[in-house]
């Protein structure tokens, strides 16, 4: 399994309504590929003009076999969707990461 970690900025205000349409445009998008195991919404405490996305993929092949005109339309429409909102956002770090799986009787 591979991850897609993804941390966005946001005014804090405007943070729960950002995870809405973030679910239903992009997660509704992401959930139509091959591979799209699904995604989780990190929330810090103490930073509420932050997100974090986690985004769980069966392999990267299929993560990264995405068509990039598909990414940029849905891109399109989140941000035409933000800005009819006046909503500002910005994706300040991405990161990949792969889960490793060990047996749990494995002995010394």
């Amino acid at each position: 399994m591979v991850i897609e970690w993804l941390k966005f900025t946001v005014d804090s205000n405007s943070r729960e309504q950002f995870i809405q349409k973030d679910e239903a445009i992009w997660t509704a998008n992401l959930a139509t590929y091959s591979g799209f195991l699904g995604k989780e919404v990190w929330i810090e405490p103490d930073a509420p003009g932050k997100v974090i996305f986690t985004i769980r993929w069966e392999t990267r092949q299929q993560w990264k076999s995405i068509p990039l005109e598909d990414l940029v339309a849905i891109e399109k429409e989140f941000s035409t969707v933000m800005k009819q909102m006046n909503i500002k956002y910005k994706m300040i770090e991405t990161k990949e990461f792969q889960i490793r799986k060990f047996p749990n009787n494995v002995s010394p």
